[in-house]
């Protein structure tokens, strides 16, 4: 039986999913060109200490092999989730912007505002599997599915290109015209014969998409982590500073992340395409402790108990409490170093960070002594 591609539309919207596609993976048809690209991106150094990128290559090449047992077919079904939150108003660019101006602001990234996406939309892919196994009513008949949330050797992007959903932005996210890049990516593998649902129209090979000559993206990065157009080099993004990079942060770069103490959104606040960005259907995604209005001082005095506590669900608890305050030091050293810091809240960033000045962690005293450091300097 070959699922109607009407009803496995209804059934993905019922559960949240924005967007869907399916494409077909055959043996002729691996993902070796992407592969290339990947494995050039890799031995130019720019993954960092994301040593887990390079592992398991044959099956981003062919996620076939994904499958507990050998299968003659492979199907990639491909759905999009929008997160931004629903406070946010018609101008949140502009809003989330306003609040790196402000020295007394901690600012994280939307996607972490909410709960962890990635086990919302793995559950979400389960039941998604659940339910194509019960329309497809062959109780002899055992159907293999993998979800996959940034969790297997899977390239969802490529994948979803494949699938029409859209084309990678210079700024190396998956970019559409209905959606901008505001939304999560997941991936549902599976070996029962569903019918391709391609979106039109396919996109050219060429990766330029739909941005043009558009270069707002690049030149809007505040460390400059864009070395070309679809090229990024994570050692330098602050995300990947703030997130995956569990050591001392290279001070050359610490002045250039501001106050951002959780990723970083600029490359997609810049975006024109994101003036389509939609708000999330589900209601996880709401903002979750205050985290858009964040403050540094309260974020810095939190405990260990307080942090585990108020991340609990989120995607913020996985980098762990001391990466936290490294990250909120720097961030209020930042803005000790600003001009416009006013002579009040200077006194209060000091006085937050001599609290934590003799703490057992060398690594973060080490940071807690560059941002104390910061009040002495004007930028």
């Amino acid at each position: 039986m070959v699922l109607d591609s009407d009803d496995l539309i209804l059934s993905a919207k019922s559960l949240g999913f924005s967007r869907l596609g399916v494409v077909a993976l055959d043996a002729k048809d691996s993902l070796h060109e992407e592969m290339v690209h990947f494995k050039d991106w890799l031995d130019a150094g720019y993954g960092g200490e994301m040593g887990y990128l390079a592992r398991h290559q044959e099956l981003r090449a062919n996620p076939k092999g994904l499958f507990a047992k050998p299968a003659n077919c492979c199907r990639a079904i491909v759905v999009t989730m929008d997160y931004l939150p629903t406070t946010a108003h018609p101008g949140w660019r502009d809003y989330d912007t306003s609040a790196l101006e402000q020295p007394d602001r901690a600012v994280i990234s939307v996607y972490a505002q909410g709960r962890d996406y990635h086990k919302i939309l793995r559950r979400r892919l389960v039941s998604l599997a659940r339910l194509l196994s019960e329309q497809a009513g062959h109780a002899d008949t055992v159907y293999q599915f993998r979800a996959c949330v940034d969790s297997a050797p899977v390239l969802e992007i490529a994948l979803a290109q494949r699938c029409g959903l859209g084309w990678r932005g210079k700024h190396t996210l998956l970019l559409n015209r209905e959606q901008g890049s505001m939304f999560f990516l997941g991936v549902l593998l599976t070996d029962m014969p569903i019918s391709e649902i391609r979106h039109e129209p396919i996109l050219p090979e060429s990766p330029q998409g739909h941005c043009g000559t558009c270069r707002q993206c690049i030149s809007v990065c505040p460390t400059q982590a864009f070395v070309a157009p679809y090229q990024l080099d994570a050692r330098r993004c602050i995300s990947y500073l703030t997130i995956e990079h569990s050591g001392a942060i290279p001070v050359p770069l610490r002045g250039l992340m501001g106050n951002r103490v959780y990723g970083c959104d600029d490359c997609q606040q810049a975006c024109p395409w994101n003036r389509f960005a939609r708000v999330a259907t589900v209601q996880d995604f709401e903002v979750r402790n205050g985290l858009d209005q964040a403050q540094l001082i309260e974020l810095f005095s939190w405990s260990e108990t307080e942090f585990a506590h108020r991340h609990q669900g989120s995607a913020i608890l996985r980098i762990g409490y001391l990466q936290w305050l490294r990250n909120i030091a720097v961030a209020i050293g930042n803005s000790l170093a600003r001009p416009d810091c006013p002579r009040s809240l200077r006194e209060d960033l000091l006085a937050a960070l001599a609290t934590r000045a003799d703490c057992e962690s060398e690594m973060l005293r080490e940071h807690i002594h560059w941002a104390i450091a910061q009040a002495n300097v004007r930028t």
